[in-house]
C-alpha cells in the first residue's frame, strides 16, 4: 500500500518539480549512493620560476669577473656613457669586498694595427678605467693598477673578427687579498658545526 501512494506522489506536479530543479542545478556525478556537483574549471598548471639571471660583476679567487664588455669610443681612451651602470657596479664591488688590497685593471687589444699602437691605446684605456672607478666610484686610488697589454695576452683567436672583439676587453686581476681559513669541529651527536680555528692571511700574485 505505501509503494502505491509514493508512486501516485511521483506522478504528482510537485515531484516532477523538485526532479526538474535537481537536474538544472549542474552535472551530477553518481558514486554509490553519493552525488557530487562538479562547478567550474580545473585549475591552470603553474608556471614554471624563471632561471636567475647571471651577476654583472663576480668575484672570483684570483679575478674580479665582468660578465658585461665595457664600451670604448673607437680608436680612443673615451668610455661610452653606456657603460656607466657596469662601472658602477665593479666600483660597489670593489668597495664592499675590502679584503682584495691590490687590482690590476688590465687592457687588452687584438692584433689589428701596430703592436705599438695597440700597447698605447690598451694602457690609455685601462687607465681610463682606474680614473673612472676613483673619481666616480670612489675607490680607493691606493688599491687600483692599471696596465695595457696590448696583444700580448690573447684570449681568442685574432684569425676572426669574432676572436678579435674577444681579445678587446678590460679585465680585473686581483694581486693581492687577505684570505680566511677556518678549522671546522662536528659534533657526532647533534651535527652542529664550531669553528675552533680562524686565521687570516695575506695572499699576493704577480701580475
Amino acid at each position: 500500500m505505501h509503494s502505491r501512494r509514493i508512486i501516485r506522489f511521483l506522478r504528482t506536479p510537485l515531484a516532477i518539480a523538485a526532479v526538474v530543479s535537481l537536474v538544472g542545478c549542474g552535472p551530477i556525478v553518481f558514486e554509490g549512493t553519493s552525488a557530487l556537483a562538479i562547478v567550474g574549471d580545473a585549475p591552470a598548471p603553474e608556471a614554471e620560476p624563471e632561471p636567475p639571471k647571471p651577476k654583472l660583476v663576480e668575484v672570483k679567487s684570483d679575478r674580479i669577473q665582468i660578465n658585461e664588455k665595457i664600451q670604448f669610443e673607437f680608436n680612443k681612451a673615451i668610455i661610452k656613457s653606456e657603460s656607466d651602470a657596469l662601472l658602477t657596479e665593479i666600483a660597489k664591488v670593489m668597495n664592499e669586498h675590502q679584503r682584495i688590497k691590490k687590482i690590476e685593471i688590465q687592457g687588452h687589444a687584438s692584433s689589428e694595427g701596430s703592436d705599438r699602437y695597440n700597447l698605447k691605446l690598451s694602457d690609455r684605456r685601462a687607465k681610463a678605467v682606474r680614473k673612472w672607478l676613483v673619481d666616480r666610484g670612489s675607490v680607493d686610488e691606493t688599491r687600483l693598477m692599471a696596465k695595457g697589454y696590448g696583444e700580448t695576452k690573447p684570449i681568442a683567436s685574432n684569425d676572426t673578427e669574432t676572436g678579435r672583439e674577444q681579445n678587446r676587453r678590460v679585465e680585473f686581476m686581483i694581486l693581492e687579498q687577505d684570505v680566511t681559513t677556518k678549522k671546522v669541529e662536528t659534533d657526532p651527536e647533534t651535527g652542529a658545526k664550531k669553528v675552533i680555528e680562524e686565521k687570516t692571511e695575506k695572499e699576493s700574485k704577480g701580475s
